[in-house]
């Protein structure tokens, strides 16, 4: 991996940290939201590890117990890694206000971020500069509520 790579991913779990840290510093007052998208913890199993990680990201599209995730990495070339794990196991959690739901993560169809995607850049308009920026095309990730 190049020293690019290496520095974008620092920064990337960097800031990770740190808002989780003022998040829970703060008993959830602030960096609770972006605009109108919730901060949220997404916990994963890692698909080498098998260890349990965590991410915060923001949904752009949520509500009723789904919540729409944007795998953009800032435009980065690379999927994140949250994104391999939970391709890689689809059971995850989301925390979002200090609960913890029990959701499955799929990528949403062709079809479906299309639907999606006017939603998801009324929310972030960076959203759609990532995805002019990279080659790749950035996943968008529903979770829902697991069937019982």
């Amino acid at each position: 991996m190049g020293l690019r790579n290496q520095l974008t991913d620092l920064q990337m779990k960097t800031m990770s940290v740190l808002h989780r840290a003022v998040l829970k510093a703060s008993g959830g007052r602030l960096l609770s939201s972006f605009g109108s998208m919730p901060a949220v913890e997404l916990h994963t199993i890692g698909r080498s590890s098998g260890k349990r990680r965590t991410t915060m990201l923001t949904a752009p599209v949520h509500g009723n117990r789904r919540f729409v995730l944007i795998a953009s990495k800032g435009g980065d070339d690379r999927h994140p890694q949250w994104y391999l794990n939970l391709v890689a196991n689809p059971d995850v959690e989301l925390t979002v206000h200090g609960d913890t739901l029990k959701l499955r993560a799929r990528t949403a169809t062709p079809e479906e971020k299309a639907e999606l995607w006017p939603q998801i850049v009324a929310a972030y308009r960076g959203y759609d500069g990532y995805q002019q920026k990279t080659g790749r095309d950035i996943p968008v990730v529903i979770c829902e509520p697991r069937p019982r």
